[in-house]
C-alpha cells in the first residue's frame, strides 16, 4: 500500500505545480485550442484556452511510477513481489505515452494549422492501431519467468472465462479494440471543462483498488495461496495498482486547473492517451468486458454518437440535438457546471457498480 500511496501524491504534487508551468509554457507558444466555428457559442469564449495539457500528466504518472518503485525497496523482502521496470508497467506506460504521443501530433496540428482539423480520423485509429498492435503483441508474447504474461488469450469479465479462449492472434485483435474504444470514448467525452478528467479519475481510481485487491489475493504470493485457493492469475499487479493510482492523482492535480472556467485544455494528448491507459489496466487486470461498466460514461457518450451517425446517414434524421451527448443537454439549456457534475455522478455510479461486480465474485467463492 505504501508504494501505492507513494505514486499517487508524487504524481499529485507534480501535476498540481507543473500545471501552471504549462500554462504560461503553452501560452507563451501560442498554443491555444482551436474552437469549431459550427460549434456552441458558448464555447467560442474557450478559443485560445492553451491545450495539450495531457503532456503534464503523462509525464507526472512515469515519475511517480518510478517513485513508487523507489518505496517498493523499503519493504520487506515477502513482499516485494516484482523488480522493476517490468512488462506490465511498459505496456501500460507505453500505452500512455505513446497513444498521447498520437494526440500530442493531432493538436500539434490544429494549433499550427490555427484550426480544428488535425490529424484525420483515418490516421488518429490507424496511429491508435499500431500502438494497440505493439503492445498487445508484448503484452502476449512477452512471458515472465513463471510463464505469466500481462494479457490473456481468453476473453474476461472478472477473471478469464476459460471457454472463451480466442487464441494469440484473436486476443491480440480484441486488445487492438479495447484500447481504440476506451481512448476514442474518453476524447469524446473531453468536451466540457474537467468532464474528462473527472470521469477518469474515478475509473483510475477504481482500477487501483482493483489492482490492490488482486496483489492481496494473488497465487503468485505463497503465503496466500498456501491458505486459500481462491486466488487472482494475473502478472504484478502491485505494478497496475501503482500505475492506476499514478494517473489518478496526476489527473486530480490537473483538475484543479482544468475545472470550470478551465485554465487548460488536456487535449488529444491527454484523452487519448488515458483512454489507453484505461483499456489496457481493463486488460491486465482481466477485466475486459467489465470495463463497459467500470467505464460506463464513456461507453454511454461513445454509444449515442454512434447511434446519432447511424441514424443520420440511414435516415436523415437526428435522435440528439447534437452529439456528443454533452452538447444534446446543453442545447437543452442545462449549464456547463450541471452538466459535468451530473455526469460525474454518473460515471461514479457505474463505477460503485462495477466494484460491487468485482467483489461480488470474490464473496461468491469464499462464502
Amino acid at each position: 500500500m505504501r508504494a501505492v500511496i507513494v505514486a499517487a501524491a508524487v504524481a499529485f504534487i507534480i501535476s498540481l505545480f507543473g500545471t501552471p508551468v504549462a500554462i504560461r509554457v503553452f501560452t507563451a507558444l501560442k498554443a491555444g485550442q482551436p474552437i469549431r466555428s459550427i460549434g456552441l457559442a458558448s464555447n467560442q469564449g474557450k478559443k485560445g484556452t492553451p491545450t495539450m495539457g495531457g503532456v503534464v500528466f503523462i509525464v507526472a504518472t512515469v515519475f511517480a511510477y518510478v517513485a513508487g518503485h523507489i518505496a517498493l525497496t523499503t519493504l520487506p523482502e515477502r513482499q516485494i513481489a516484482q523488480e522493476g521496470p517490468t512488462m506490465t508497467a511498459l505496456v501500460l506506460l507505453g500505452l500512455f505515452v505513446f497513444c498521447g504521443a498520437v494526440g500530442f501530433f493531432d493538436d500539434f496540428l490544429k494549433v499550427r494549422r490555427r484550426n480544428s482539423d488535425g490529424l484525420s480520423a483515418k490516421g488518429k485509429l490507424l496511429g491508435q492501431a499500431m500502438v494497440g498492435g505493439g503492445f498487445g503483441v508484448a503484452a502476449l508474447y512477452v512471458p515472465s519467468s513463471d510463464g505469466q504474461t500481462v494479457a490473456s488469450e481468453h476473453i474476461s469479465l472478472i477473471r478469464d472465462i476459460s471457454w472463451l479462449d480466442v487464441g494469440k492472434i484473436g486476443a491480440v485483435l480484441v486488445i487492438v479494440f479495447v484500447i481504440m474504444a476506451m481512448s476514442n470514448g474518453v476524447n469524446l467525452t473531453d468536451g466540457l471543462d474537467g468532464l474528462a478528467t473527472g470521469a477518469s479519475i474515478l475509473v483510475l481510481s477504481a482500477y487501483a483498488l482493483i489492482g490492490f485487491w488482486q496483489y492481496r489475493h494473488w497465487c503468485a504470493d505463497d503465503a496466500y495461496a498456501r491458505v486459500n485457493e481462491y486466488c487472482y492469475q494475473v502478472r504484478d499487479p502491485l505494478e497496475i495498482a501503482m500505475i492506476a493510482a499514478a494517473a489518478a492523482g496526476a489527473c486530480v492535480g490537473f483538475l484543479w486547473w482544468n475545472t470550470s472556467p478551465a485554465r487548460i485544455f488536456m487535449g488529444d494528448v491527454g484523452s487519448l492517451g488515458l483512454g489507453a491507459l484505461i483499456g489496457g489496466l481493463a486488460v491486465a487486470t482481466r477485466t475486459t468486458l467489465l470495463s463497459i461498466m467500470i467505464g460506463g460514461l464513456f461507453v454511454i457518450i461513445t454509444t449515442t454518437w454512434v447511434i446519432q451517425i447511424v441514424s443520420f446517414r440511414t435516415t436523415g434524421r437526428r435522435v440528439f440535438r447534437m452529439v456528443p451527448l454533452h452538447h444534446h443537454f446543453e442545447l437543452a439549456g442545462w449549464s456547463e457546471v450541471n452538466i459535468v457534475v451530473r455526469f460525474w455522478i454518473v460515471a461514479g455510479v457505474c463505477v460503485a457498480v462495477g466494484l460491487g461486480l468485482f467483489y461480488s465474485d470474490f464473496l461468491a467463492v469464499v462464502g
